[in-house]
């Protein structure tokens, strides 16, 4: 597992390093620049051709497309920085080209060939590299063959640059030290639960001035967030379907189509074991019938599992030749050996499944209906014109609920209400309408996901509020007694600690106590709420206080204080993950210092008339 987490890390950092860079093969499946532009900037001497930001450019919008699902305009492009971005990254490209060309930095033709042998879009149907298809793949993206070998060379020799400029930087040990002693500290404590059932008296009920107070107390906790009141009317293949009677013949025919699930010969669970020989099948069957080994012996004796020889529920005519002595058995047994045309075997029956009979006449109501129901799915996508114009026409919802099908309902929505309000909250897309609506819409019908119908105003925006105490009376009660409740309970905690102040530890007493030994700060316990773990990282070796939660108190003592296990697998790949995460962004911004001091030194410049003429052909 360290080793996965190291690789993975090294791709990380690979990849943070190359990020300046926009390289050759990532321009597959981008067209040729075809204006007359042929430089678009410059660094020092080097120049940024129309070719290389028109390829990365595409790149970009295609890669920000992917990720988005939306279009890539260029009023968009400009107001997320798309142009800027890739002429930053073109320019640290030319600024590390221009650097290699100054220290005469170049690799060989063997690295150019071996990048080139690896590249799987040049590979032919065996997995090796084939010439053809490399000459047109190129031939495909407006590259000749010595362009994008040159190509090749140069992002391999900016790789060498970079690692030279960024490679071999570690940070210090007191970084991953640090990070692994908080992370990985680990605290031993002991508590003693105080539930309900542990009160020293019974809870008394609230008066109305308890009531006003926690009510007053906690008012963002009864505030309702902005609702819409709404007024929809709906249709649902089901309700439709109790008007009208299924179509002529429609029962019969979904009758004879499940005929499989109402008429079914015998069927048996049934195991098959195939011999090599005669002879072989012939000492397993008369060792079972000695007691000498059972079945699955025989199957584990062969290599096999039972899943191997399972041929599941048969009926006669599924075992040929073997569906006389498998189907004479009156119940589970092993019959034997039986020439099939496997070669020799012996069968085991597990389970007799008795023929199914069902008439039409007592499956024909659950017919019936579900064929009804699928009668008003059809005619529901008809009606949605109708219900339209009724709409269009000057009809409100209260109108189509009085004069057709359809059920007018009211709810008070805002996102994250549940289908308490209504069972069509159910409906992913009536949500996403409601999401939608604003006051003054005209109400449309709309198709949900079973072929409903439905349509939708908004009567009324609520703001914000907090719902008076009248109207939640009840819900304000039971939150008061279960805040008394804790309170309560804390305080006897607290009764409990002072117990202890002369020096007993936790549970001397008698009382029921759990400990925890090794706890880290990201572990949970069963039954403990994450409180009173938080709780014991906060406190000093020895110490005790008094931690709520869950509806509980608990008289919390920390034991033991240690450092982390340096032998625990965790502990270790934590501090490798660290470790790597810092050299990484060490590494990425001593490569960005270095590139940004060449380009500083050589001095960019952009010719704006040639980036819009590349933009026209992106963008057209």
């Amino acid at each position: 597992m360290a080793e996965s987490v190291g690789k993975k890390a090294s791709k990380v950092f690979v990849w943070i390093l190359l990020a300046l860079l926009i390289v050759g093969l990532a321009g597959f499946g981008i067209g040729s620049f075809g204006g007359s532009t042929t430089a678009v900037g410059r660094v020092g001497s080097q120049e940024i051709t129309a070719q290389q930001y028109f390829r990365a450019l595409d790149q970009a919008i295609r890669a920000e497309r992917q990720a988005t699902g939306a279009p890539v305009t260029r009023a968009r492009a400009e107001a997320i920085g798309l142009m800027a971005e890739v002429q930053g990254s073109l320019a640290g490209q030319a600024a590390l080209d221009g650097e290699a060309a100054d220290l005469g930095l170049s690799v060989s033709d063997e690295v150019v060939g071996e990048r080139i042998l690896q590249t799987q879009a040049f590979q032919g149907p065996n997995g090796a590299f084939d010439r053809q298809t490399y000459e047109f793949v190129l031939r495909q993206n407006g590259w000749t063959v010595p362009e994008y070998e040159e190509e090749v060379r140069a992002d391999q020799t900016r790789a060498l640059l970079q690692a030279a400029a960024a490679g071999g930087i570690a940070p210090p040990d007191a970084f991953a030290d640090t990070v692994t002693a908080y992370v990985g500290e680990r605290r031993s404590f002991a508590w003693r639960r105080f539930g309900p059932e542990d009160l020293d008296a019974p809870l008394p009920e609230p008066t109305d001035a308890d009531l006003r107070a926690h009510y007053e107390e906690n008012e963002d906790a009864y505030r309702l967030p902005q609702t819409k009141r709404l007024t929809y009317a709906w249709l649902t293949p089901a309700a439709l379907a109790d008007t009208i009677e299924p179509e002529e013949g429609a029962v019969e025919a979904l009758y004879e189509e499940r005929i499989d699930e109402y008429v079914q010969p015998e069927r048996r669970l049934v195991e098959r074991l195939v011999f090599e020989s005669a002879a072989a099948a012939e000492r397993a069957a008369a060792a079972l019938e000695a007691g000498g080994t059972d079945f699955g012996a025989l199957v584990r004796e062969r290599g096999l599992t039972l899943q191997d020889v399972d041929l599941g529920d048969v009926a006669r005519d599924d075992l040929g030749a073997a569906a006389e002595a498998v189907f004479a058995l009156e119940g589970p047994g092993v019959v034997g050996p039986v020439e099939t045309s496997l070669g020799p075997a012996l069968f085991r029956v597990n389970a007799i499944l008795d023929a199914r009979d069902i008439p039409l006449a007592e499956v024909r109501d659950e017919l019936a209906r579900e064929a009804s129901i699928e009668r008003a799915r059809r005619m529901l996508s008809g009606m949605v014109d109708e219900f339209d114009d009724r709409l269009a026409a000057g009809a409100t919802l209260k109108d189509l609920g009085d004069e057709t099908e359809m059920e007018v309902g009211r709810l008070d929505w805002f996102p994250g209400v549940g289908t308490e309000a209504g069972e069509i909250v159910g409906y992913e897309r009536f949500r996403e309408a409601a999401r939608a609506a604003q006051e003054g819409d005209f109400p449309q019908i709309e198709i949900l996901g079973d072929e409903s119908l439905f349509a939708l105003r908004v009567d009324e925006v609520v703001p914000p509020r907090v719902p008076p105490l009248d109207d939640i009376r009840a819900t304000v009660a039971d939150d008061w007694r279960a805040a008394e409740r804790t309170r309560r309970l804390a305080a006897q905690a607290e009764d409990a600690r002072a117990d202890l102040a002369g020096g007993d530890a936790l549970g001397a007493s008698g009382a029921a106590v759990e400990t925890a030994e090794g706890v880290t700060r990201d572990a949970t316990l069963e039954g403990v709420p994450p409180a009173l773990i938080a709780r014991a990282f906060e406190m000093d070796e020895g110490a005790r206080a008094v931690v709520e939660g869950d509806g509980a108190a608990y008289l919390l003592e920390l034991r033991e204080i240690a450092p982390p296990d340096d032998e625990n697998q965790r502990v270790a790949l934590l501090r490798q993950a660290l470790e790597s995460q810092a050299a990484q962004g060490m590494a990425t911004d001593a490569l960005q210092f270095y590139v940004r001091g060449l380009m500083a030194r050589e001095g960019v410049s952009f010719d704006q008339p040639a980036l819009n003429a590349v933009h026209s052909q992106v963008f057209n």
